[in-house]
């Protein structure tokens, strides 16, 4: 039986359509969000060995570089973090994991506007808000809970089975971006892939080993520091916390160290919605917002120029800290008060 009758049939002409596109490029740059996380990096993991295995040159860029915490997962080739040493010039473009080309950084996306203008490129996102920004094609799927998940489709739309290297990269996507299959998103579909890639050899008990059990001194010494500073709002329903840079500093610690903190403070009982304000310069701020059930925190991060999911959302405030937290629990508490009077 071929692997296409894994790809849910709603699903499996656009992925027939993204798999010829890829075949159709050649020294190729793939691409995902800066700071990438789990979903991105896998996925633009999983795209280099796909494009390997089609016999294509390829290069993958972040000019955030790899974060530490996932350095275990085996790429198909050396990440680069500029664009001035390419080992070719680039005649295509794979953008994964973000619909907007700021997200990609700046040098990318002056690049796109620019020597890279023209290229034929395919976008693959799972997030709200865009329309996509590829050339030749755009799989643009709120309804997915990762983009690796579209990606595992495209693979499988592309003949290729999602084993080794290639299954290590897919399933390190499903798994962050489900929360290790605890949030919302995760349906049935993706449990069925979960199998697949099981069945293809994938240990993800094995990865999420891998991704559990590597916290440095400082990353425990962060998260027992801002746990401390937790506050609540809106009668216990909103959680809210500023790491500032001084807090990373003192812990020794690393931006990726505040890596799913923002999820811990739902634990807390009777919390919706929660918040992590991230000062990354004076002025300037990142937002990561978590809730369950049907509050929407994306509307909150759209205030804020942001976007998201329904239940993972996020943005940029270029406010001081203390203010960007005021103005994230008001906004917070207007949305949770508003669901109670709906």
């Amino acid at each position: 039986m071929p692997l296409t009758t894994e790809i849910p049939e709603t699903w499996r002409a656009p992925a027939a359509r993204m798999a010829e596109r890829l075949r159709g490029l050649d020294r190729v740059l793939v691409a995902a969000h800066v700071n990438p996380d789990g979903d991105a990096l896998g996925s633009m993991s999983a795209v280099g060995w796909m494009l390997r295995a089609l016999g294509r040159e390829c290069v993958l860029y972040s000019p955030s570089g790899v974060p530490g915490y996932l350095s275990f997962l085996p790429l198909p080739r050396t990440l680069l973090t500029s664009l001035e040493r390419l080992p070719f010039e680039p005649q295509g473009l794979v953008l994964l994991d973000c619909g907007e080309p700021q997200r990609l950084g700046e040098e990318l996306a002056s690049a796109l506007h620019g020597c890279f203008a023209g290229l034929p490129g395919i976008n693959i996102d799972h997030h709200l808000g865009s329309d996509g920004m590829g050339t030749s094609g755009n799989w643009i799927e709120p309804a997915a809970a990762a983009t690796a998940q579209l990606v595992a489709y495209v693979c499988l739309a592309a003949g290729l089975r999602p084993e080794g290297p290639l299954g290590e990269a897919l399933a390190l996507g499903l798994v962050t971006d489900t929360g290790g299959f605890a949030h919302g998103s995760t349906t049935a579909a993706v449990f069925r892939l979960a199998a697949l890639l099981g069945e293809h050899g994938c240990d993800i008990p094995g990865l999420r080993e891998k991704l559990d059990s590597n916290w440095s001194p400082a990353r425990m010494a962060l998260w027992a520091r801002l746990m401390q500073r937790v506050e609540l709002a809106c009668d216990g329903r909103a959680a809210l916390c500023l790491a500032r840079l001084d807090d990373l500093r003192r812990c020794g610690a690393l931006k990726e160290d505040l890596e799913g903190l923002v999820e811990q403070f739902r634990r807390l009982r009777g919390v919706e919605a929660s918040a992590l304000l991230r000062e990354d310069a004076p002025g300037v701020c990142k937002l990561s917002l978590r809730s369950t059930g049907d509050t929407d925190v994306r509307s909150v991060a759209v205030q804020f120029g942001g976007g998201g999911h329904r239940n993972a959302a996020g943005g940029t405030l270029r406010m001081e800290g203390q203010d960007a937290l005021d103005a994230v629990r008001a906004a917070l508490c207007r949305l949770l008060r508003g669901r109670e009077r709906g």
